[in-house]
């Protein structure tokens, strides 16, 4: 799944923010129920077998479902007419089938309701809409929340130099000693700093800035690496003097008492949303095949022939000085200053500042499952 976020990464040009892990098992099912040219895409996009892609569903849908502050669901809606393969339909979580009718409108309604709801209403309402030809939607649906043990300090941010140049940004600033919660790593285009943020549940969001002549995806894509260990990420505490990483800097400053290490951070608070119709880049989702409707592609889901009509993504992330939230519905539609001190001591201070467009990652700790992942170009302003 951390595949496919690197590669969805590698297609962004601005400000966005998307579930990966939204969409995986949407495409792993698909995958179990396809055949020929359809099956071997999905597989590749999935990056399983298609005979082991709906099990692996799953068993991710189960494994999501008992972390600590997310909440996940799956949702299977056909039209009464369509016959589905008792197979691949008793695999599905169990009171996951509903029906859709005629009357369009209440139709509607009632996906919006589900999305609203399995979202605790960060997505109001389901991102694909109802006509005629829908005979089925499957979707999908995340829902994350953390918040920080230590919240940050919220204050006026107004850079001096980058894109953000003189703007008034609702800025967040908190102090610690733990040095190795900011790092560097060397990907293949460039450094990008590394800033670990805990929440109080397992959930942690990345932080990352790379070199300015780096694309958002060689950002995010370094990220995912480090996720892997794929790259080595070199905390701060081990990093010479100096301006050591894009936006990081270490220094020695005197102090009138002995003082322990210091890492000091600034960031800004964002909201964001984006929406994603997943056909305007199929081959990313192997959907490329699966969208020709002259042929039905998915005879393990249903007798009938299925072609992929629509396929999209809301998602939203929120992160400010209490915690993170973030939420996201995948659906895919089959369709036909004081006085100057004694300073007699020295600390060794680290000064992280994220004041230009930056890449996250939010992250389960335990498994580096990447859950939500974004570039912020547009952070909040300062309203005080």
């Amino acid at each position: 799944m951390n595949r496919l976020t690197a590669r969805w990464a590698d297609t962004a040009t601005g400000g966005t923010v998307f579930s990966a892990a939204g969409v995986w098992p949407l495409l792993a099912l698909l995958a179990g129920g396809a055949s020929g040219g359809a099956r071997a895409e999905l597989a590749d996009a999935v990056g399983l077998p298609a005979d082991q892609a709906a099990t692996a569903a799953r068993e991710l849908l189960a494994a999501m479902g008992s972390m600590p502050g997310l909440r996940s669901a799956l949702g299977l809606w056909t039209r009464r007419e369509l016959a589905l393969r008792e197979e691949w339909r008793t695999g599905l979580p169990a009171g996951t089938h509903g029906v859709l009718n005629d009357d369009l409108p209440s139709g509607q309604r009632a996906l919006d309701a589900w999305a609203a709801e399995r979202t605790d209403g960060l997505i109001e309402r389901m991102p694909i809409a109802l006509d005629a030809d829908v005979v089925m939607v499957l979707a999908s649906a995340l829902a994350l929340r953390t918040e920080w043990p230590r919240p940050f300090e919220e204050l006026l941010v107004s850079p001096d130099a980058g894109p953000w140049q003189g703007r008034r940004l609702a800025g967040l600033r908190r102090t610690g000693v733990r040095l190795d919660r900011a790092g560097v790593t060397s990907g293949p285009h460039g450094y990008v700093t590394e800033l670990k943020v805990p929440g109080d549940n397992g959930i942690d969001v990345h932080l990352l800035l790379g070199e300015q002549r780096m694309a958002p995806g060689q950002v995010l894509g370094t990220g995912v690496a480090a996720l892997a260990r794929q790259v080595a990420v070199v905390p701060s505490g081990q990093l010479p003097y100096g301006d050591v990483g894009p936006g990081l800097r270490i220094e020695q400053q005197r102090c009138a008492t002995p003082q322990p290490p210091e890492l000091s951070v600034t960031t800004v608070a964002y909201d964001m949303s984006a929406r994603h119709d997943l056909l305007d880049q199929p081959g990313l989702f192997g959907l490329t095949t699966a969208m020709d409707t002259a042929d039905g592609h998915f005879p393990g889901i249903s007798p009938a022939p299925l072609a992929i009509g629509k396929a999209q993504q809301s998602a939203v992330a929120q992160f400010g000085a209490l915690g993170f939230r973030a939420g996201a519905v995948t659906a895919v539609a089959p369709a036909p200053g004081g006085a100057r001190p004694d300073l007699r001591c020295t600390t060794t201070v680290v000064t992280a500042r994220f004041d230009r467009p930056f890449g996250f990652l939010a992250v389960h700790r335990e498994s580096r499952l990447v859950l939500t992942a974004g570039w912020v170009t547009e952070p909040m302003p300062y309203q005080r």
